[in-house]
């Protein structure tokens, strides 16, 4: 990933990156969640590529419902020999990962955050990291990944992991595929859910420190202010 920030030493945590992409109105997705392809072909190259770079790929149980990605580095769409693909993280207090997922196949490493009352047992090989009471504690997560092998992590969603990792300022670099679409609608989900923000104090603003066209659409890189 390049362009990182540096690693510091009172930062217990990895060098994290939150990467999605968006319709121009701030939605990730269709009515009801659906999947919207966003993306455009370079966007997903360039993806592929930051998948390729970091040491894991983390997203909520939510991602894993609804799309039931693979959360691999597709090497054929960089087109490249299959290399190693980063470690799967999925952020579960509940434990409610189905069993067939393909997260859990066994093809790459996968770590499971859950809550101290998870009772859910995992496949063989898969690592269960409990971080939290009733809910995975992200900032104890993170603190707990560099001494699993995990400095370099991307984040890539849905909307209560990336609102998490907002509100907790525990990102260092965010870029968006803005796609030149308008979904709208009730109940297509948007980059940011979860508690109101009543005010200026509680928004998380960002700092723009690139934009670039890329295919239909365009990138936004961001940096916490």
């Amino acid at each position: 990933m390049s362009g990182e920030a540096a690693p510091s030493p009172t930062r217990p945590r990895p060098t994290v990156w939150v990467n999605f992409a968006a319709s121009e109105d701030g939605r990730i997705a269709y009515a009801g969640g659906l999947r919207a392809r966003l993306s455009s072909p370079e966007d997903l190259r360039r993806v592929q590529q930051m998948r390729a770079n970091c040491d894991a790929v983390l997203v909520g149980v939510g991602t894993v419902l609804r799309d039931d990605p693979s959360l691999r580095v597709h090497w054929d769409v960089l087109g490249e020999p299959p290399g190693p693909s980063p470690a799967r993280i999925v952020v579960d207090s509940r434990g409610r990962t189905p069993a067939g997922a393909r997260v859990l196949d066994g093809t790459a490493r996968t770590l499971v955050a859950t809550a101290e009352g998870c009772s859910r047992t995992f496949p063989a090989g898969v690592e269960v990291i409990v971080a939290g009471r009733d809910r995975v504690d992200l900032g104890a997560l993170f603190e707990r990944l560099p001494g699993l092998g995990v400095r370099r992590l991307m984040v890539e969603g849905g909307s209560e992991i990336l609102t998490s990792v907002f509100r907790a300022r525990l990102f260092d670099r965010c870029t968006v595929y803005h796609a030149p679409v308008i979904i709208g609608g009730r109940t297509a989900p948007s980059v940011a859910a979860g508690a109101e923000t009543v005010g200026d104090a509680q928004a998380v603003h960002l700092a723009l420190v690139g934009v670039e066209r890329l295919g239909e659409g365009y990138l936004a890189t961001y940096v916490p202010r």
